[in-house]
């Protein structure tokens, strides 16, 4: 690979209402994709690129938005993690629920969602799928998945997962030089 383009999904409604959104599969928020629509910035051609989505209904979404109906692959090791009983709910409806406080208080990338996973869980899923790669590659996913693979890539950068993880409809253009990878952000 020497060329790769990573793109978070756009706004969900359960973006917006600040639920934890992983397994669940929502379709874009109507009125944030007006708001891009409105507002769409320049893109990264897709032009020799191996195309990838997660296979979600919000990167499917996403890539239709930006692309156009374009063949691509769907890749579900690509997905979000799994927030098990914490999925598609708010820290407000979860912070009296003991199992989430537990999750919470503990190192939270180790500590299994009850019913779901953990972020190594999740990056480890990631980061074999990355691994298997080998042309240059478009792929339309998650904001937990890309911050897993920057994190991967850029180590010495001090960041943690949170900090790398794009807005929506945002991402990064990594390239491969032989010194080590690169990356500048989009838009």
């Amino acid at each position: 690979m020497k060329r790769a383009i990573l793109l978070r999904h756009g706004i969900t409604e359960a973006n917006r209402l600040h639920r934890y959104c992983g397994s669940t599969d929502l379709p874009l928020d109507a009125g944030a994709l007006l708001e891009f629509r409105a507002n769409r910035p320049a893109y990264p051609s897709p032009e020799g690129f191996r195309v990838l989505t997660s296979g979600m209904l919000r990167t499917e979404q996403t890539l239709r938005e930006i692309y156009g109906d374009m063949d691509h692959e769907a890749a579900p090791a690509f997905r979000e993690i799994d927030f098990g009983s914490f999925e598609n709910h708010s820290y407000e409806e979860l912070k009296d629920d003991p199992a989430y406080q537990v999750w919470l208080t503990g190192d939270n990338e180790e500590n299994i969602c009850p019913g779901g996973e953990s972020g190594a869980q999740m990056t480890a899923r990631v980061l074999a799928a990355w691994e298997t790669l080998e042309e240059d590659v478009l792929l339309v996913t998650h904001g937990g998945v890309i911050a897993a693979i920057m994190a991967h890539l850029f180590p010495g950068e001090g960041k943690s997962r949170y900090q790398w993880q794009p807005k929506p409809f945002h991402g990064y253009l990594l390239t491969f030089p032989e010194g080590g990878p690169v990356y500048e952000e989009i838009p």
